[in-house]
């Protein structure tokens, strides 16, 4: 039963028992699953309780303006939403309270009934919790619609960010501020600018301008951010109680700077002082209190003009304590026995200096991730593999470096799941996680087991939010967690990719080759399928060779062409082109793996670029995955369709995994196809 309950200047008490104020409101009753599931929260609330009825209002009134610059962004919401102020609207009252949470200045309540009230003890935990408004905001026709709730909430660390590469390849102000917002939205607090590295210096010098010469350049020549650039993306920030991060990479990653002042060596007596220079123009350029943290990268120094001394180093970090800042070096990196205070960004597998805070960035690199199985890591990932923050483990940045080059700035977008990378971690670093699940790192529990549920739960809340607030924008995700499997294998095929299997020919219980036994291993579930993790987290097999085949049968309503993303290869944007090299015409992959629907063979792409090279880092990426190229067009019958996978492994190949999963695309993005359903028996 709905109650509907309209203002007309008096209380009414309804038939549930629930006494309405009414105040220019109306309210609906429903029950709080209903609501839970129409209004989802992304990060999830340390603690929220939904009501069972709705909030209609045609216009707002802020009672009060303790948080000033907060509650006007908050009235500009409104007003491009249709939702005027006036003195009758629906009260939003703003509280200045201390909330005894930890990370208190970061905490906020929100309680919506026939009012909204707003506490926080700082303007930040004002707008984390004007970001949750603007989540469960709705407009039908001319009215604005909330759910009842409860929240108190914090986040679970201190730092909770998102890095880019801008050194190796731009980004232009507009597109580095459509994903700031993004950030804001889903309660990050800090940006990581990446600006230099051997392409490219990409900060404005008054100082040293020959660091921006074309000469100096090898991507994108006459690409960097001006000063005014700079402080314009620092204030843009600041709006939104987001922190840049600045970082210098030195002295290894230094090839720009190195040709612009013509140094053969970091050695070279008068590097160290251009250096320092240059570090004391960027801190300049804003405040202490607007830029507490300098990055000095000192990772990564391999090669022999890049080697300097450990004082070189030390200075370096001197002059920025000196100037008030807190400093960043990446671990693995440059250790310098005196330095005791630095903040160690941990990369790769490395653990953290003795004593010495620490941001984690380790095993979630968006360049390395794919659309699907990443998911699952940056979900089940528990930032510095503990509950929450402390004094030391400080939080995590998620990090993307694009290091080959790019023929477009969107394509950083296209080929990188920035944007579901960016809402899976949110609910990581901001709700933490009691658990560190690395089994699950690679792949998605079994089906109904509390893990598996909770990740079905949270990808039905991202769901929402994709077609709410990524209208137009690139998401590669839909849901997975319907998509079942049944592997087999490995088989071996004794080096010949090509080796054909009984199971190509008959799909029966088990098959018994050269004396050993082979039975399906049921209900795998995910869009992308990691038979073997790269990076050695755990998954279906330890084998380095052999012949997956993996089975699934889709029962679809009506005979029809459908597109599918199918892949058998994931190309990380890192470092080359990694696993070898690209396939020919007629190949999905030089191991030769294969797909048939239907018994009938599927062909592969006609590549626009076959046979590349592995070490072709300055060629862009067109079409090598699947979720930036066209889609494979099937056809499906009605009823039930086969669909079997041929997935070989070995020799120089990196990645052992395949995707095969329907979808629909439009204008608007990506899109689950609804009315299929896949069986494994």
């Amino acid at each position: 039963m709905r109650l509907f309950l309209f203002n007309f200047l008096f209380i009414v008490i309804g038939s549930f028992g629930t006494i309405f104020s009414l105040n220019a409101c109306a309210t609906v009753k429903f029950d709080s699953t209903t609501l839970q599931a129409k209004y989802p929260i992304i990060p999830s609330p340390q603690e929220i309780s939904y009501g069972e009825t709705e909030l209609y209002f045609e216009t707002i009134t802020i009672q009060n303006t303790v948080f000033e610059p907060e509650a006007n962004q908050l009235i500009a919401f409104f007003k491009e939403n249709g939702i005027e102020v006036s003195n009758d609207g629906l009260k939003i009252n703003f509280i200045k309270q201390n909330i005894s949470k930890n990370n208190s200045e970061e905490a906020y309540k929100i309680q919506i009934n026939s009012e909204i009230t707003i506490t926080a003890n700082t303007g930040k935990g004002a707008f984390y919790a004007i970001q949750t408004l603007k989540q469960i905001f709705r407009k039908n026709n001319n009215k604005g619609e909330f759910p009842s709730l409860n929240i108190t909430d914090w986040p679970a660390f201190k730092i909770r960010g998102f890095m880019h590469d801008t050194g190796r390849n731009f980004q232009s102000v507009a597109q580095l501020k459509e994903q700031i917002e993004v950030l804001s939205n889903y309660k990050y607090n800090i940006f990581h600018w990446h600006l230099t590295d051997d392409p490219a210096w990409r900060l404005e010098s008054k100082l040293y301008p020959q660091l921006q010469n074309e000469s100096a350049t090898t991507r994108q020549k006459g690409k960097f951010y001006t000063q005014e650039d700079f402080k314009e993306i620092v204030a843009f920030c600041k709006e939104r109680h987001i922190t840049v991060i600045p970082e210098f990479d030195i002295p290894g990653h230094s090839r720009a700077f190195r040709t612009a002042l013509g140094f053969k060596s970091m050695r070279d007596v008068k590097a160290l002082p251009v250096l320092l220079d240059l570090f004391r123009e960027l801190m300049s350029l804003t405040t202490p209190e607007d830029m507490p943290y300098i990055h000095i990268g000192t990772d990564e120094v391999r090669n022999k003009e890049e080697y300097v001394s450990e004082d070189f180093i030390l200075e370096i970090m001197n002059l920025i304590k000196s100037n008030n800042r807190e400093l960043i070096v990446w671990k693995e990196g440059i250790e310098i026995a005196e330095d005791s205070t630095s903040i160690n960004q941990l990369w790769a597998q490395h653990s953290p200096r003795k004593e010495h805070r620490f941001i984690d960035s380790r095993a979630n690199y968006i360049n390395h991730l794919d659309p699907f199985a990443g998911m699952s890591r940056l979900f089940f990932q528990q930032p510095c593999r503990q509950p929450q923050g402390d004094k030391i483990a400080l939080g995590g940045i998620l990090c993307a470096w694009p290091d080959n080059n790019t023929a477009h700035e969107s394509d950083i977008l296209k080929q990188n799941p920035i944007y579901p990378s960016m809402v899976f971690y949110s609910d990581a670093i901001w709700k933490g996680r009691k658990k560190n699940y690395k089994e699950y790192w690679a792949k998605l529990p079994k089906q109904h087991t509390k893990e598996f549920n909770d990740f079905k739960l949270f990808e039905e809340k991202v769901i929402t939010h994709r077609d709410l607030f990524f209208e137009g924008k690139e998401f590669p995700y839909a849901a997975q967690t319907n998509i079942t499997w049944k592997i087999i294998g490995p088989f071996d095929h004794k080096g010949d990719f090509k080796t054909p299997f009984e199971v190509e020919n008959n799909i029966k219980n088990s098959y018994k080759v050269e004396g050993k036994t082979f039975t399906w291993n049921d209900l795998i579930v995910g869009g992308t399928i990691h038979l073997k993790h790269f990076f050695g987290f755990p998954s279906y097999t330890d084998k380095n060779s052999g012949t997956y085949y993996a089975y699934s049968e889709i029962y679809s309503p009506n005979n029809r062409v459908q597109d599918f993303w199918i892949g058998f290869q994931g190309w990380s944007r890192s470092g080359g082109r990694r696993v070898g090299p690209f396939p020919n015409i007629g190949q999905w992959h030089t191991t030769n793996p294969k797909i048939w629907v239907n018994k009938q063979e599927i062909e592969p792409p006609v590549w626009k670029q076959p046979n590349l090279a592995t070490k072709t880092d300055e060629i862009p990426f067109v079409d090598e995955d699947y979720f930036y190229r066209s889609p494979t067009k099937i056809h499906l019958k009605k009823g039930w369709n086969t669909v079997l996978l041929k997935i070989p492994h070995g020799r120089s190949s990196w990645k052992w995994m395949f995707t095969c999963i329907p979808i629909n695309i439009n204008e608007s993005g990506i899109k689950e196809v609804k009315d299929l359903k896949f069986r494994t028996n």
